[in-house]
């Protein structure tokens, strides 16, 4: 008991939280800091949004090419040999055209669609943290939940042992007369409920090993006390006003709402004629004289729609009302955005509220239960009075580790609530994730597969563990 109530200490009671201060761990053990990089580099779920982005990072590249010259080239060959009564009336013929088309002016179409792919990598990197925080804290709370369980184990089995004496107590105060059977008879009940107990807690156990697994990537070992987080953030209107500002959901949002203005702006310019230039060289060989021949083409086209059957009013007329449903998906973010920090910050108020009762009932159920035992060595008291004393005290003890637990999450859900909940601004010193580093090497849309960059990018993925 002196040794469960040590490790409660050490859990402080916190407040709102921007920033983390990582405490020194003792050797062996492993830190919530050490879970959360495993986290890191384990999950799945970053693995493939990653991917998703790198893909999305392509679509750049294909609005890009739409400004370049298109180069085409064909070659054919034939052979004919007709049925006839003249001689030599076969003949082979081949030719070989290369071709080129670029598009010289439309408005601003191809442009606003190089604007929107663009827009829709960031949006893309605003899912990405998204993913980042879930993963982060998932395995906060797999690492808490793991500690939680294995102090409810050791208290029931602590609760197992003292029943069993008091149990042993009450048989030998039933061989000299002082109590009853019924006395005995409860003790075996109540040591058979707290046995019951300790399986169910022994088996809570085995269920956040598991999760704990799911979310790091390996069973945990020895775990650490979470370190003590500062107090930077004082007020719930200072919190809020910072995830409107750094919430990845609010970003993605934002980004949405301007990709669906880009898109009014596209279907317009799709009203619009556009300018193509074109041009094409053929070289032909054939014939019974065995001719050859060169053709050469330059020309420039300007065309556009003049009736498509309503089909391009429709199209402006459906982006117009994405937009609004944009700007409608932005205010529905923004009020879950300020609800997710309300409820964090008010999880952090009932933790704490709980944390400091249980205290309270933790030092009256001990005095209760010393004076409860006392008094039933007298005959003031029944085995009765004395278990329920236990169990009050038991009850007083789980409530204060949950409560504890639940202080921890609610802090790391605030975090993530502004979304601050990421391996960059946790510093957990990793080589992290840089998404922009794909980016870099396909926005210009180049012909070759691997570049510079790409190795580069290769080189962080292996560091993660991902290749």
């Amino acid at each position: 008991m002196a040794m469960l109530a040590g490790l409660k200490r050490k859990l402080v009671a916190g407040a709102a939280v921007v920033t983390l201060g990582l405490a020194p761990v003792a050797a062996g053990a492993e830190s919530l800091t050490d879970a959360m990089i495993s986290a890191y580099k384990h999950s799945g779920l970053l693995n493939q949004q990653r991917a998703l982005l790198r893909a999305t990072d392509e679509d750049v590249a294909v609005a890009v090419s739409a400004l370049r010259p298109v180069v085409n080239y064909a070659i054919s060959a034939g052979y004919s040999d007709p049925t006839t009564v003249v001689a030599n009336d076969d003949n082979f013929s081949a030719s070989a055209t290369l071709s080129a088309n670029m598009m010289l002016y439309d408005f601003g179409r191809t442009q606003l669609g190089i604007d929107i792919a663009k827009e829709t990598v960031l949006a893309t990197r605003d899912a990405l943290i998204s993913v980042e925080q879930g993963v982060l804290l998932r395995a906060v709370q797999a690492f808490l939940n793991v500690r939680s369980a294995l102090e409810n184990a050791a208290l029931q089995s602590n609760s197992v042992r003292v029943i069993t004496q008091e149990l042993r107590a009450a048989n030998d105060r039933f061989e000299v007369g002082e109590v009853t059977q019924t006395d005995v008879s409860l003790a075996q009940a109540r040591l058979a409920a707290v046995r019951a107990a300790e399986g169910a807690a022994q088996g809570q156990v085995a269920i956040a090993r598991e999760e704990y697994r799911a979310a790091t990537g390996h069973y945990p070992g020895r775990l650490s006390s979470p370190p003590a987080p500062p107090v930077t953030v004082r007020t719930l209107d200072q919190a809020k006003a910072l995830a409107r500002r750094t919430h990845p959901d609010m970003l993605r949002a934002q980004r949405e709402v301007t990709i669906a203005d880009l898109a009014v702006q596209m279907s317009l310019a799709g009203m619009k004629p556009s300018l193509n230039a074109n041009s094409s060289v053929t070289f032909s060989t054939g014939g019974q004289l065995g001719t050859e021949s060169r053709n050469t083409q330059l020309g420039v086209t300007l065309g556009g729609p003049i009736y498509q059957g309503g089909k391009l009013s429709a199209l402006y007329r459906q982006a117009k009302a994405r937009a609004e449903a944009s700007r409608a998906n932005l205010h529905i973010v923004r009020h879950s955005v300020d609800q997710n920090v309300g409820n964090a910050w008010a999880q952090l108020a009932i933790a704490a509220a709980q944390i400091e009762a249980t205290d309270r009932q933790i030092r009256a159920t001990r005095v209760a239960l010393r004076g409860a035992r006392e008094e039933a060595s007298l005959g003031a008291r029944t085995t009765l009075d004395v278990l329920n004393a236990e169990q009050e005290l038991l009850d007083a003890e789980a409530s204060r580790i949950t409560a504890q637990s639940d202080q921890y999450q609610a802090v790391y859900a605030l975090l993530g609530s502004m979304g601050l909940l990421t391996a960059e601004h946790l510093r957990l010193g990793i080589a992290t994730y840089d998404p922009a580093a794909y980016y870099n090497t396909v926005s210009t849309a180049p012909v070759r597969e691997v570049s510079p960059q790409g190795e580069k990018l290769d080189a962080v993925l292996e560091a993660l563990g991902r290749k």
